[in-house]
């Protein structure tokens, strides 16, 4: 990723470093301000502006200068905030390399069919799976897409297609707080179920699960819940 050369940079950084992610192969830009994000909540639901700042010079430089990790990962994921030839890139190279990616394709945007077909999972919300596959109900493209098209859908969980059939994996009631964050909480918590061995029903509750803690919480970041507390959630329920 690409930082800037300014406090919400630095800022960026010790978060990484105390929550012990590896910031080896992140680029600091100059002249450029880090990305970041606005959010207004009104009734418990959001509304973000995002400004792309850095994020904007995430290109196949970026990609190239941290291949030797990237190709060793388990599972690569990636999202919309970046360049789209980047994605495309990322996506391919993975795909040559046999390593598995999650694209999680928020906020929507257009994307190319035939490089998006290379992706191992697409973690979409309802309103970015019609803009991914406009002319195709729902059921349609789950159906054309098993065990790898997953559609969050709110507080009534996700759905997938397996072996010919529609399965919802159901989400759990809680009151929320802010909703900044769920789907990227549910998308890295099933990322690390998938990777350490869960089928995809259970690493789809994990994330549900995941999700369920972070909303009732305030804040993106801060909302997202550790292992342990996902495990006693899980625990309880």
């Amino acid at each position: 990723g690409c930082i800037g050369e300014d406090t919400y940079g630095q800022m960026i950084m010790d978060n990484l470093k105390e929550n012990h992610i590896n910031t080896n192969y992140i680029v600091t830009v100059p002249d450029t301000t880090t990305g970041t994000a606005h959010i207004t909540l009104a009734e418990g639901d959001n509304s973000i502006i995002v400004i792309a700042g850095a994020n904007a010079k995430v290109d196949q430089s970026v990609v190239d200068n941290a291949w030797s990790a990237i190709e060793q990962a388990d599972l690569v994921m990636v999202q919309n905030e970046i360049p789209i030839p980047t994605i495309e890139y990322i996506v391919r190279r993975c795909h040559e390399a046999n390593v598995k990616v999650l694209l999680n394709p928020a906020p929507a945007a257009d994307l190319n069919s035939e490089w998006l077909e290379l992706a191992t999972y697409i973690t979409p919300n309802e309103h970015e799976l019609s803009a991914l596959y406009p002319n195709q109900s729902t059921r349609d493209t789950l159906l054309a897409n098993e065990n790898k098209i997953i559609v969050t859908l709110g507080s009534k969980g996700v759905g997938y297609a397996d072996n010919g059939e529609i399965h919802t994996v159901s989400g759990f009631k809680v009151e929320p707080v802010d909703t900044t964050g769920a789907g990227d909480t549910f998308n890295g918590a099933f990322a690390s179920a998938i990777v350490n061995g869960k089928s995809l029903a259970d690493a789809l509750h994990y994330g549900n699960a995941a999700a369920a803690l972070s909303i009732q919480r305030l804040g993106a970041q801060g909302g997202m819940p550790t292992k342990d507390e996902v495990a006693a959630f899980l625990a309880k329920s």
